[in-house]
């Protein structure tokens, strides 16, 4: 069973998409100015149990499961890795925002989902009012600079990109094995509620979306870098208010300096570090939401 958030409604809806029917499955509760929050790697949208219901006091909260995470669809990809490129990642968010009524919203996204915010917000400008990401430099910035610590600390994204069926392999022969290393670097698994951990287990040891999950990195280290580069090549940066925040004990804070590799990206940017390690919304819910409530008004 999937986490469930008090006062919440579990909903799917079909989106067409280049890949078929896509479904996507999502959340949604409270009243207000819509606010859409899209979780990261290799999570579901599990991630918000601690902020959705706080949230909603303000705002009509729609968490959703990404393609090829929880229990979204998980097509398999196409050899280009277009099924997992963060344009038709986001392009399926769009259209679920869409269908539910809100042509503008708010945007709050963690990780991979914060990659999949920016996509989002670059493709429909006019549909983002405000933008927050958490715990990521853009795609392009963060390759561009690799450095001996990042792809140590990082080397995930370096093993997730090689060919399949290579990480689904060597993942698939012990997933909590590969769960409890990938996500224990920092502040240990105890962060993660039982309930929570599950559901990540779930995906990971779930063939189809490992596979999903590699071909997301894949598609970052391809076909992502070939979109925002046209976009820089273009001059093109986002207009709406965005504003980044970075954990003090991660890889983004000790590897690269966000303000400034945002604001190549984007003409209004503020943001801080905060203090905890990559999963913001689950180490340091409280200030998050404070955070959240500032920002989107």
């Amino acid at each position: 069973m999937a986490v469930v958030f008090p006062g919440f409604e579990q909903q799917k809806i079909v989106i067409a998409s280049e890949d078929g029917p896509i479904e996507i499955a999502y959340q949604v509760g409270g009243k207000g100015p819509a606010l859409l929050l899209l979780h990261g790697f290799p999570q579901t949208k599990a991630i918000w149990h601690q902020t959705a219901t706080a949230l909603a006091k303000h705002y009509t909260v729609i968490a959703a499961d990404l393609r090829g995470y929880g229990e979204s669809s998980k097509p398999h990809c196409k050899s280009d890795h277009s099924s997992y490129s963060k344009r038709s990642m986001a392009a399926d968010q769009h259209a679920l925002m869409k269908a539910l009524g809100h042509p503008h919203f708010f945007l709050l996204g963690h990780d991979r989902g914060g990659r999949v915010s920016h996509r989002l917000a670059a493709d429909f400008p006019d549909s983002v009012l405000r933008l927050m990401v958490l715990d990521i430099s853009p795609t392009l910035s963060m390759y561009e600079n690799t450095s001996m610590d990042f792809a140590k600390g990082y080397w995930h994204w370096f093993f997730l990109i090689q060919p399949e069926p290579i990480p689904e392999t060597l993942i698939g022969a012990n997933p909590e094995f590969w769960l409890k290393n990938h996500m224990g670097r920092h502040a240990g698994t105890g962060i993660f509620s039982t309930e929570n951990w599950a559901e990540y287990l779930k995906g990971a040891s779930n063939s189809q979306s490992m596979h999903a999950m590699c071909e997301d990195y894949r598609a970052a280290a391809t076909i992502d870098l070939a979109h925002d580069r046209e976009d820089r090549q273009a001059g093109k940066r986002l207009e709406m208010p965005l504003r980044v925040l970075w954990g003090e004990h991660g890889l983004v804070n000790k590897c690269f300096k966000p303000l400034e590799d945002w604001q190549k990206v984007a003409k209004n940017v503020s943001g801080k570090t905060v203090a905890c390690g990559h999963y913001i919304p689950e180490e340091l819910p409280d200030e998050l939401i404070s955070e959240a409530i500032a920002f989107f008004k």
